[in-house]
Parts: C-alpha cells; structure tokens; sequence
C-alpha cells in the first residue's frame, strides 16, 4: 500500500470531529453585546454562566454551569473527554445538536470564589434545569446530580444558541438507526461501570432515563416502519 494511503500515516482527525470542533469554535466565537460594558464580548469568553445541550429532537439532555469561562467547560465536555459525565458514559458528545447558554456577564471580573456570584450561578443552573426538566419528553435530563436549591431568586437572562452539526454530519447522526445504535452502545458502557464500582443513585436515575430513551426511540422507529402490521404482513409473504 502506498504511504500516502496508509491509514495510520493520516495526521488529521476524522470528518465528523474536526466538524464539530469547526462548529464549535464557530459558536464560541461568535460575537454578542455585553450589556455591562456596552461592547461587543466572545459567547465563550464569558467567564460565568449555565449552559445545556440538546440532542437531535430537540431534547435537553444536560444542564452545567461554569466560572471559568463557557467556553473553556463546553470545550472540555465535548472535545477532550476529561469530564466526569464523558468519562463516565453519562454524556455522549455525539448526541448532542444545539447548544444554548446563559451568561452572567455581571460577574466578568469577579473570582472564582466569590460568595454571591457563585449564588446567583447556582440560582441560574436550577432555573435552567427546572425549564430543561419542564420541556423534557421524559421529564428527565442526564444530570448525575440535581443542582443545589438555590439562596435567591433571579431572572434568567438572555440566552444564545447555535447548532454545531453540519448537514452533512447530521444526515449521518439524524439517522434513526445510527441514533438507536449509539444510545444502545453507551447504555451498554453506562452498565458497564456500574457494575464494576460503587455508585450514586443519581447514576442509577441516568441509566433509567437513557433507556427510556433507548425505548422512546426505538418504538418511534418501529412503528414509522409499519410495527405490527408489517410484521404481520411480513408473516403472510413467507
């Protein structure tokens, strides 16, 4: 075989991971009025904020939040593997179709640590997930854990979206079969390391909802495809 089609001599990612880093980047460089400065600010460069992701029917399927800037946290769920809900099969970065966020831009240049910023963050990511909860099909999302009760109330602010698929990715990853099979094989993970290691309820609840998905998805398939009756007719034909 030629070098040049020796495939472990290809120096690049595969289409679908350098499609989403594209739109991604895209997303979080995309620029947005910061309504404390008056100018123009990074969507991923804010520093504090909620964000949640949305699957390919427009379900919510995770909400988090930051203080160390969207796009630093959003990155690192989606592109490098190092979190807990990746590592552990709880998220499963090809499912995910829109992301939206809400930033707090009031707290740009306030620290980390600080008391009442990290209130309002927390008041914020329980709004948000609360709405997420309220939306769900399932009246579930993928969360391992509920966000903490909040100490005070607020108003959730303006929020931004972006869908960081491709046609040509989603054409792929739409496909209900491709979306059955993918559930099924983090499922399948998911299972795995509950089996082998002390856990949560909180992990329990997320299996229990991704197979409600699994099956969601699956009967959907079916019976688009004709379900009893094509059964039944594929009997007659034999």
């Amino acid at each position: 075989m030629p070098e040049d089609r020796n495939p472990d001599s290809v120096n690049f990612p595969p289409f679908e991971t350098e499609d989403l880093r594209k739109n991604l980047t895209i997303f979080l460089d995309t620029l947005v009025l910061d309504p404390e400065t008056g100018e123009d600010r990074k969507v991923g460069n804010f520093k504090w904020g909620v964000y949640a992701f949305f699957d390919y029917d427009g379900e919510p399927i995770y909400v988090g939040q930051t203080n160390e800037m969207l796009r630093t946290r959003i990155r690192r769920h989606l592109t490098n593997q190092r979190t807990d809900a990746v590592a552990m099969s709880v998220l499963d970065p090809f499912e995910v179709y829109k992301i939206k966020v809400w930033p707090l831009p009031k707290f740009q240049n306030t620290g980390g640590k600080d008391k009442n910023a990290k209130a309002h963050l927390d008041a914020l990511e329980y709004s948000v997930y609360k709405q997420a909860i309220t939306e769900s099909h399932f009246g579930a999302v993928l969360n391992e854990k509920d966000p903490p009760l909040p100490t005070l109330e607020i108003e959730i602010p303006p929020s931004f979206e972006h869908c960081i698929v491709s046609k040509k990715v989603s054409s792929i990853r739409s496909h209900p079969d491709f979306r059955i099979a993918r559930r099924a094989l983090v499922i399948g993970r998911l299972a795995q390391v509950i089996s082998e290691r002390k856990v949560q309820v909180g992990l329990r609840r997320v299996l229990l909802t991704q197979a409600k998905r699994l099956q969601w998805l699956t009967q959907r398939r079916y019976l688009a495809l004709g379900g009893k009756a094509k059964v039944e007719g594929d009997s007659d034909d034999d």
